[in-house]
């Protein structure tokens, strides 16, 4: 999770494509006619969908909108002997990314956001529904602040949901922005933008992902206020370096203190979270191991430790209840940098994601490695962007706003 720096010098699905019914896929085929499909150039991947003795198509998920590349044999092989034991989590192993959505996490948020989704009826119908679930007017909080109230963990988590999947309903309202989004073969998402990915790829609903972004807010925060902790940006050091930096403040804390690095985000930039002393300890030192700066960030608490394992038993409550589905193209998990196909193994990492390290530099680099040829950052700031710039010089993305 990104948060946003308290120093001034670091300036840092669509609702799941909710269509008529109409325009929703149909309901499932023979295993016969399914193969079939999969054999001819248009149709879609079989590797977007459960065997077809657990299938369950999820009402969001509009035939226009499977990727154009494919995995068709290793899916219907799958399909054809039944096995869900093997194949469960490996219809998305091989994928070949083409064009991506990238969705920002926690401190992307700004006040003023949401400003353009209103000119876009289901951008703006998206703010009115999120009212119904959160309680409050998070339209009003996004557009007139005040910033703190904004920046706090339990609003910022749901308004970035709610904002990155205006974002997509404004791409979609825009000459060729259909287009573009029937060209997505692949999303992820930073720390909260991880959920965000698994909505627009149609793994759970709108309702049921802000549910689960309002639930995470506050377990997350309810962890933070049970310790003192914090984070802080370290620039200008390579991984291993800033390792050893933990390392060496490790030494000089009680085990209630010590650091981790908790965001690998980019070349140079690696967020630590840890106890206050250890991260006064990691300030105290940073020079001494050439790192440029350090960035006190404004969170309330170590993200992504084990300071937040209280938040992690309430989260598997919650996604135990939650009906989710094979996502209908790969979502990078930030836990390990791949794609899964497991909604239970999907269950499990999202309840792990909040003690586990952001691999989102891994996730970036696999991507461009394996051929992606351009992402779009959906949502408000520019965050992503610039991480994938650093990464990647040459590297293609735009930036849609909400």
């Amino acid at each position: 999770m990104l948060a946003r720096p308290v120093s001034t010098r670091i300036s840092g699905s669509p609702r799941p494509l909710l269509l008529p019914s109409s325009e929703c896929l149909p309901r499932p085929r023979p295993l016969r006619f399914l193969c079939r499909m999969a054999s001819g150039a248009a149709a879609p991947s079989l590797a977007l969908l459960p065997p077809v003795s657990e299938l369950k198509l999820s009402r969001f998920c509009p035939v226009r909108s499977f990727p154009r590349n494919a995995w068709r044999s290793r899916a219907c092989a799958g399909v054809a002997v039944g096995s869900r034991a093997s194949a469960a989590d490996s219809f998305f192993l091989d994928y070949k990314p083409t064009n991506a959505f990238l969705f920002p996490g926690q401190g992307a948020q700004a006040v003023g956001m949401g400003a353009v989704a209103q000119s876009v009826q289901a951008a703006a119908d998206l703010f009115q529904r999120a009212n119904d679930i959160l309680g409050y007017d998070l339209l009003n909080i996004c557009l007139n602040g005040p910033k703190e109230k904004l920046d706090s963990t339990v609003i910022s988590q749901p308004a970035i949901y709610v904002a990155s999947l205006a974002a997509v309903e404004v791409l979609r309202a825009r000459d060729g922005g259909q287009d573009i989004i029937d060209s997505i073969d692949v999303t992820c998402g930073l720390s909260l933008g991880e959920y965000t990915a698994l909505s627009f790829a149609g793994a759970f609903s709108f309702e049921d992902g802000l549910k689960l972004v309002k639930l995470r807010g506050e377990a997350m925060q309810d962890a933070a206020d049970a310790a003192q902790s914090g984070m802080v940006s370290v620039i200008g050091l390579d991984s291993e370096k800033v390792q050893l930096l933990c390392d060496a403040a490790n030494e000089e804390v009680e085990e209630k203190d010590k650091v981790h690095i908790a965001n690998f985000l980019c070349p140079g930039n690696y967020a630590v979270s840890g106890g206050l002393k250890g991260i006064e300890a990691v300030e105290a030192k940073a020079k001494s191991f050439k790192a440029r700066m350090t960035v006190r960030l404004a969170v309330a608490g170590a993200f992504h430790t084990s300071f937040m394992e209280p938040a992690v038993s309430r989260l598997e409550a919650a996604l135990a209840e939650t009906e989710i589905v094979t996502p209908r193209i790969p979502v990078i998990s930030n836990v390990d940098a791949q794609p899964h196909s497991d909604p239970e193994t999907i269950k499990r990492i999202l309840a792990r994601q909040v003690t586990s390290p952001v691999q989102w530099e891994s996730t970036v680099k696999s991507l461009l490695n394996n051929g992606l040829k351009k992402s779009y950052e959906l949502g408000p700031g520019k965050v992503i962007a610039g991480i994938v710039k650093r990464v990647d010089r040459a590297a293609e993305i735009e930036n849609i706003g909400a």
